[in-house]
């Protein structure tokens, strides 16, 4: 018989936090990233890797290796710097598939998130007169918005028919599986595509991706997810999950810049799906055939066929630099740690016991992200600037939330710690 493992038992000391710290086999990944200082020369409070990760300090030989060899070698680069630029994108495919939890031929890093979100919507929305309509959380990210509304108009049906909101029950913050699942059995004749965020940027509630692909699935629609707060945060399992399609950042958790190169995985079963329309670009051509310049388009089997143009070598450098340091540290370590992280966070928050603040996320460790989103009563943003002050970089969202992501590659209790304290002393 197995030894059940018990709960770690928080404590709101420093000493407990300084000590938890001393144990924590990842606690030596903190001194591989630049952390930003207060105008006194401490280091600021970082509590927004869910916004942008903070910059490894091997960004940038990484870059400056493909600068020399730019210097040096000119367009040759392409085929003999350190590392090739002709295949460079594929240095990174195994990395970010293991990250996703896919195979390689399912992942695929290229352009930016909406640009990727459009691209792949251009084949999975395939509106008919019976199937058309879209589902997306009513509080999702602006720019998810905006995608799905344009693609219906650019289809030439109405808004107000055609997307279909999930929204909590009255009094309730966060969606439940069962009103997600109620919602789409409702509407499935008519129901072309699901999208929704693997984690919702706002209330940094984690969906149960497997069960809700299982039912888009079984209505017969198509099942895609972005992954921008997701990627990096929480254990993912596309493949096996059977998602069809998803598509992420990599300046958030996944360290890459501001801007940095986003990331595309379409399932496998789709790998060879040559009739799905696309819109096509030369770097998503069969590479065999790619420099004998026809005019006939051959796609790449996989997710590379969805790829229009060579990438930005510099963003995959800076995205690489980061990849190695994940394959280093391991994604499930960081995933245990990250629940430390944010349980010892909630554990300190319901410590302060004040009216005005109250966590939005939800507190089961495997529904969220590594974010706990804190609601300001009267969305008093008064509080948000005086922790500001105290030097805590943390994320405002309107109207009333301050989002807070202890990030387990750079982050420690002990910042946790501090930001709660820093939060109480400015609550009172």
């Amino acid at each position: 018989m197995s030894k059940q493992i018990q709960p770690l038992k928080f404590e709101n000391y420093a000493s407990f936090a300084a000590e938890m710290d001393t144990r924590d086999s990842l606690g030596n990944f903190r001194d591989k990233f630049y952390i930003p200082k207060q105008p006194n020369g401490e280091e600021v409070i970082y509590l927004t890797g869910n916004s942008l990760g903070l910059q490894p300090k091997s960004t940038r030989n990484y870059i400056e290796q493909e600068l020399k060899d730019w210097e040096n070698l000119g367009v040759e680069g392409h085929f003999h710097a350190k590392n090739p630029w002709l295949p460079y994108h594929e240095f990174l495919t195994e990395q970010m598939a293991n990250i996703v939890g896919a195979k390689p031929i399912e992942v695929v890093v290229m352009n930016s998130l909406t640009v990727n979100l459009h691209l792949l919507m251009v084949s999975f929305y395939r509106p008919t007169r019976e199937r058309y309509k879209i589902v997306i959380e009513a509080g999702a990210f602006p720019s998810d918005q905006y995608a799905v509304e344009s693609q219906i108009k650019f289809h030439g049906f109405e808004i107000e028919n055609s997307l279909i909101e999930l929204t909590p029950r009255e009094g309730e913050n966060c969606l439940r599986t069962e009103d997600i699942a109620q919602t789409i059995f409702e509407n499935g004749d008519s129901i072309a595509l699901i999208l929704l965020g693997g984690v919702n940027y706002y209330t940094g509630q984690a969906f149960n991706m497997r069960r809700i692909t299982e039912i888009g699935h079984k209505i017969g629609a198509v099942v895609g997810f972005d992954l921008a707060h997701a990627a990096g945060s929480i254990e993912l399992k596309l493949h096996d999950w059977n998602v069809d399609f998803a598509a992420w950042c990599s300046y958030k958790y996944l360290n890459a810049g501001p801007g940095g190169i986003a990331g595309v995985f379409v399932h496998e079963r789709h790998a060879s799906s040559f009739n799905l329309p696309r819109f096509a670009g030369w770097w998503g051509h069969d590479k065999e055939t790619r420099f004998l310049m026809d005019k006939q388009f051959m796609p790449i089997k996989g997710a590379e066929g969805w790829q229009l143009s060579n990438p930005p070598i510099f963003q995959l450098a800076a995205l690489k630099a980061s990849l190695d340091i994940f394959e280093e540290a391991g994604m499930q370590n960081l995933i245990e740690k990250s629940k430390k992280l944010t349980g010892y966070l909630e554990f300190l928050l319901g410590e302060i016991n004040d009216e005005r603040i109250s966590v939005i996320t939800p507190p089961n460790p495997d529904e969220r992200g590594c974010q706990l989103s804190i609601r300001v009563k009267n969305s008093d943003k008064n509080l948000f600037n005086k922790i500001t002050k105290r030097g805590v970089i943390a994320d405002w969202r309107e109207p009333d939330v301050i989002r807070v992501a202890p990030v387990p590659l750079y982050n420690s209790l002990a910042d946790v710690f501090c930001f709660a304290e820093i939060l109480k002393d400015s609550l009172s």
